[in-house]
């Protein structure tokens, strides 16, 4: 008998995001028919454990313009939707969806918030920009003992880069007169 792997789903009005949950995924075999007729089925695990999953979609899909990534850790369907609306739900089915779907929150959007996202031109996917590095971690330190004085600093450096440059051009001007100083 076949077991159903945990199935997230998302949508925009033109398309579907539907990420099937199941490493190492080995035979995936994917069916997608234009009236919204979804199949899916792989082996997984050292036993080759069998997963299945036939789902009635909503609404018709186009076949053509659809999109499929199988990753070592899920296998991701991009399925755009035949008329650019949006569902009341995924499932054709009324009442309590099956208990292995679930909502992907980390790409979902409501209705009335599409435009806050950045325009329908530009879909980030599963771009993850926490890992750009945008500093506040270790490296910004605030210096305690300029922010309790209400300074910056700036003077104190200022100062000692007129006295160095100071000492550098007495030194020079020595040199250039023939003095020199010896140490005793």
């Amino acid at each position: 008998m076949s077991r159903h792997p945990t199935v997230k789903w998302a949508q925009r009005p033109d398309k579907l995001f539907i990420t099937i949950e199941l490493p190492d995924a080995k035979d995936v075999k994917l069916k997608l028919e234009p009236e919204g007729k979804f199949f899916f089925s792989a082996t997984s695990g050292s036993d080759n454990v069998p997963f299945e999953i036939d789902m009635d979609l909503y609404d018709k899909v186009d076949v053509n313009e659809s999109k499929t990534n199988i990753g070592l850790r899920n296998i991701c369907y991009l399925i755009k939707k035949a008329d650019n609306k949006w569902w009341s739900r995924l499932l054709k089915q009324e009442g309590k969806p099956p208990i292995f779907l679930k909502v992907d929150w980390d790409k979902w959007v409501d209705e009335d918030e599409e435009q806050d996202v950045g325009g329908s031109d530009m879909d980030y996917g599963d771009f993850d920009f926490s890992k750009l590095n945008m500093g506040g971690g270790e490296d910004f330190v605030v210096d305690a003992a300029n922010k309790d004085e209400g300074t910056d600093g700036s003077d104190e450096e200022e100062e000692a880069i007129e006295e160095v440059s100071g000492k550098r051009d007495s030194q020079e001007a020595a040199s250039a007169s023939g003095e020199h100083k010896t140490k005793a």
